[in-house]
């Protein structure tokens, strides 16, 4: 692929290009040379597909569940070429591997075990999938950058403030486009609504709400499941499994996918396991891109339901387990009117019908305006060509997750905290301060 920045791809070529294969045929008997190639048509761009030159060339990194629809919907895409996968848990791999040799019609799709290694083999890799848990979110995608990478992370984008900061000054030293995978900022449904709020056909916004997860009744929760034997690291690799968080004993119940591991807290993000969803919403909503609330007030419980924030200019920020009809649902509510949104909705609840009138009016307008596309991998991989801020960005992701985690700490003290965005602090509270950042455990590389 070509891009405006300088090319990742190295002068050595990777396993099984081309060119390797070029020389060793150029190598071999004249009579082979008089052989007419049959080149396909799809090498050369024609019957409308994108040639290998132009072609982003895609790794991912967790394949499983979102992970795997994620990695089925970008090889859908005839400029996305994906190359190699990686996962720590064998059968994912495989079923990786099979979806990515039938969308190439090869058998050539490479597969790892460990993200370092497959970030240090395959120099051809424009750009990286990463949907693995969430302790390994952001600390795999700053591997990537420093790899030379652009990134599409699943979100919870960061696991800590400092994760976040981190996850900043890596997309900015090594000029890499980077996108958390907050797809409802991009769906025609949450763009009518974000749009409304953002265009004052809602007069002034006073109050966002925002949806939290049912299945975290307490944040704070972190025991350990009854030890059971190690399976064969083959089959699922449960060192790097855990990765950078404190080691526990082995059970099978933490591989259930996020509703198993993402209740325990050193494992997941907390309130930002569903935060993550929609408390970006809300900054959309009112143009808080770059600063999250400033005040957060302990609800008396440790779920976060009925947790208040404000942010600087008075907006009140209202964390709630109910309220909509569907999962990861926001609501702004302004001096005028408010509209609520959640998935499956097959249109926004509005205050007033009449606000509903001009749904495809707002909406295209919104793509003329702004240029993005209602595919939010698709904004990103536009992004990757052009070098553009995708619409969930490193500066974005970090506000929002910002938001996420000090509510957590909020749950985790049993206090009121108040932040600072300027300096990224909380005022007056050394513990706090101190949990802006996790120890990370040090585990041992193949």
């Amino acid at each position: 692929m070509r891009t405006p920045v300088p090319p990742r791809k190295s002068a050595q070529p990777s396993p099984g290009v081309t060119r390797r294969r070029f020389v060793k045929t150029a190598g071999g008997s004249a009579a082979a040379l008089a052989i007419p190639a049959i080149i396909p048509a799809s090498a050369l761009g024609r019957n409308g597909a994108t040639p290998p030159s132009e072609r982003i060339v895609l790794g991912a990194i967790g394949v499983g569940g979102r992970g795997w629809a994620d990695l089925r919907a970008l090889t859908s895409q005839k400029d996305v070429q994906a190359v190699a996968v990686c996962d720590v848990r064998a059968n994912r791999r495989a079923s990786a591997k099979g979806l990515v040799d039938s969308a190439n019609r090869n058998k050539d799709c490479a597969t790892f075990i460990d993200m370092q290694e497959m970030l240090a083999k395959r120099r051809d890799l424009d750009a990286v999938l990463i949907a693995t848990g969430d302790r390994w979110h952001a600390r795999a995608s700053i591997l990537a950058m420093e790899a030379g990478l652009d990134v599409y992370c699943e979100k919870p984008g960061t696991m800590t403030i400092a994760e976040g900061q981190d996850l900043v000054k890596a997309a900015a030293t090594f000029g890499r486009v980077f996108q958390t995978g907050a797809q409802r900022l991009s769906e025609p449904n949450f763009v009518f609504a974000t749009e409304l709020a953002r265009s004052g056909r809602l007069g002034r916004i006073e109050t966002v709400r925002a949806h939290l997860w049912n299945h975290v009744r307490d944040v704070t929760h972190n025991a350990w499941l009854p030890e059971q034997p190690l399976p064969d690291p083959a089959e699922l690799d449960w060192n790097r499994w855990l990765g950078p968080v404190p080691y526990r004993p082995y059970n099978k119940e933490y591989l259930g996918g996020c509703g198993a591991w993402g209740i325990y807290w050193d494992l997941a993000a907390g309130v930002a396991g569903w935060g993550s969803h929609t408390i970006i919403q809300c900054q959309a909503a009112i143009r808080s891109e770059h600063a999250a609330p400033v005040s957060y007030g302990y609800p008396g419980n440790k779920s976060g339901d009925g947790l208040e924030a404000a942010f600087a200019d008075g907006v009140k920020l209202v964390m709630q387990l109910s309220g909509w009809r569907g999962s990861c649902g926001v609501r702004f509510e302004g001096t005028d009117g408010w509209v609520s949104i959640a998935d499956g909705y097959r249109r926004p609840d509005a205050s007033h019908p009449a606000l509903l009138d001009e749904f495809e009016t707002v909406v295209n307008r919104y793509r003329e305006q702004t240029g993005r596309s209602l595919s939010h991998l698709r904004d990103f991989l536009d992004c990757v060509r052009s070098r553009r801020t995708p619409m969930a960005g490193p500066q974005f992701t970090h506000a929002s997750m910002t938001a996420n985690h000090a509510m957590n700490l909020c749950l985790y003290l049993e206090r009121d905290l108040e932040w600072d965005p300027k300096t990224e602090t909380f005022a007056g509270d050394d513990e706090a301060n101190r949990m802006r950042a996790r120890a990370a455990r040090s585990y041992l590389k193949a």
